[in-house]
Protein backbone atom coordinates (compact mmCIF):
# COMPACT_ATOMS: atom_id res chain seq x y z
CA UNK A 1 0.00 0.00 0.00
CA UNK A 2 1.21 3.48 -0.28
CA UNK A 3 0.59 6.36 1.86
CA UNK A 4 -0.31 10.01 0.60
CA UNK A 5 -0.12 11.56 3.91
CA UNK A 6 2.57 11.34 6.68
CA UNK A 7 1.53 11.04 10.64
CA UNK A 8 1.79 14.07 12.67
CA UNK A 9 4.07 12.46 15.61
CA UNK A 10 2.98 13.80 18.03
CA UNK A 11 -0.76 13.24 18.12
CA UNK A 12 -0.77 10.34 15.38
CA UNK A 13 -3.25 11.65 13.04
CA UNK A 14 -3.09 13.74 9.79
CA UNK A 15 -0.99 16.60 9.85
CA UNK A 16 -3.84 18.68 7.75
CA UNK A 17 -6.79 18.53 5.92
CA UNK A 18 -6.11 20.77 3.28
CA UNK A 19 -5.20 17.24 0.74
CA UNK A 20 -8.09 15.27 2.07
CA UNK A 21 -11.06 14.65 -0.24
CA UNK A 22 -14.16 13.17 -1.46
CA UNK A 23 -13.60 9.79 -2.58
CA UNK A 24 -10.13 9.16 -0.27
CA UNK A 25 -9.48 6.39 1.52
CA UNK A 26 -8.50 6.53 5.19
CA UNK A 27 -7.71 4.46 7.86
CA UNK A 28 -9.34 6.03 11.63
CA UNK A 29 -8.17 5.99 14.90
CA UNK A 30 -9.23 2.57 17.10
CA UNK A 31 -9.87 0.93 13.84
CA UNK A 32 -7.77 -1.48 11.40
CA UNK A 33 -10.82 -1.06 8.80
CA UNK A 34 -10.21 0.97 6.08
CA UNK A 35 -12.83 3.84 4.94
CA UNK A 36 -13.78 5.82 2.11
CA UNK A 37 -14.41 9.82 2.65
CA UNK A 38 -17.90 10.37 0.96
CA UNK A 39 -18.32 14.23 2.04
CA UNK A 40 -16.16 16.78 3.81
CA UNK A 41 -17.10 20.23 5.68
CA UNK A 42 -13.32 21.48 5.85
CA UNK A 43 -14.97 24.34 8.05
CA UNK A 44 -16.19 22.65 10.81
CA UNK A 45 -13.52 20.14 10.43
CA UNK A 46 -15.65 17.22 9.96
CA UNK A 47 -16.06 14.00 7.61
CA UNK A 48 -18.69 11.67 6.46
CA UNK A 49 -17.09 8.20 5.71
CA UNK A 50 -18.52 4.54 4.51
CA UNK A 51 -16.15 1.35 4.94
CA UNK A 52 -14.32 0.40 1.94
CA UNK A 53 -14.79 -2.04 0.16
CA UNK A 54 -18.53 -0.94 0.85
CA UNK A 55 -21.26 -3.72 -0.17
CA UNK A 56 -23.61 -2.19 -2.74
CA UNK A 57 -26.95 -3.03 0.02
CA UNK A 58 -25.79 -1.13 2.89
CA UNK A 59 -26.04 2.53 3.11
CA UNK A 60 -23.39 2.94 6.60
CA UNK A 61 -22.20 6.02 6.52
CA UNK A 62 -20.76 8.16 9.93
CA UNK A 63 -19.49 12.06 10.69
CA UNK A 64 -16.55 12.14 11.89
CA UNK A 65 -14.52 14.75 13.28
CA UNK A 66 -11.48 15.04 10.87
CA UNK A 67 -8.37 14.61 13.34
CA UNK A 68 -9.97 11.63 13.99
CA UNK A 69 -8.11 10.13 10.60
CA UNK A 70 -4.74 8.46 11.12
CA UNK A 71 -3.96 8.11 7.37
CA UNK A 72 -4.63 8.79 4.21
CA UNK A 73 -4.00 6.03 2.00
CA UNK A 74 -5.05 4.42 -1.91
CA UNK A 75 -8.00 2.47 -2.08
CA UNK A 76 -7.54 -1.19 -3.46
CA UNK A 77 -9.25 -2.19 -6.93
CA UNK A 78 -10.50 -5.09 -4.84
CA UNK A 79 -14.52 -3.65 -4.56
CA UNK A 80 -14.05 -3.80 -8.64
CA UNK A 81 -14.18 -7.82 -8.55
CA UNK A 82 -17.28 -7.31 -5.51
CA UNK A 83 -19.32 -4.68 -8.65
CA UNK A 84 -18.66 -7.24 -11.09
CA UNK A 85 -21.14 -10.16 -9.09
CA UNK A 86 -23.90 -7.81 -9.19
CA UNK A 87 -25.97 -6.54 -12.52
CA UNK A 88 -26.70 -3.51 -12.83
Amino acid sequence: MIHSKLLDSENNNLSSSENLYKGACVKIKNSNKTFQVIGLNISKEICWVREWPFACNSKKTFALEINQITLQIFCSNNSSEKLSNYEI
